[in-house]
């Protein structure tokens, strides 16, 4: 499913930035940041953010830094 029409990202996109990034992202500017785009109108962001908690699970939580 299409989660940012600007950057035309995908949920498997962004899971995808999840479990590939080094650092785990915890926004949607970091996964924009890994993605190698950014946030144009922002109304993805809370899908996102929702997508991110889910793939994180209880790691989303605890702010690890």
């Amino acid at each position: 499913m299409i989660v940012c029409s600007c950057n035309v990202l995908s949920d498997h996109d962004v899971r995808g930035a999840v479990r590939a990034s080094e650092h785990l992202p915890r926004n949607a500017k970091q996964v924009f940041g890994c993605l190698g785009c950014s946030a144009e109108c922002g109304r993805c962001a809370r899908t996102i953010k929702t997508i991110i908690d889910q793939a994180l699970g209880l790691c989303a939580s605890t702010s690890v830094r």
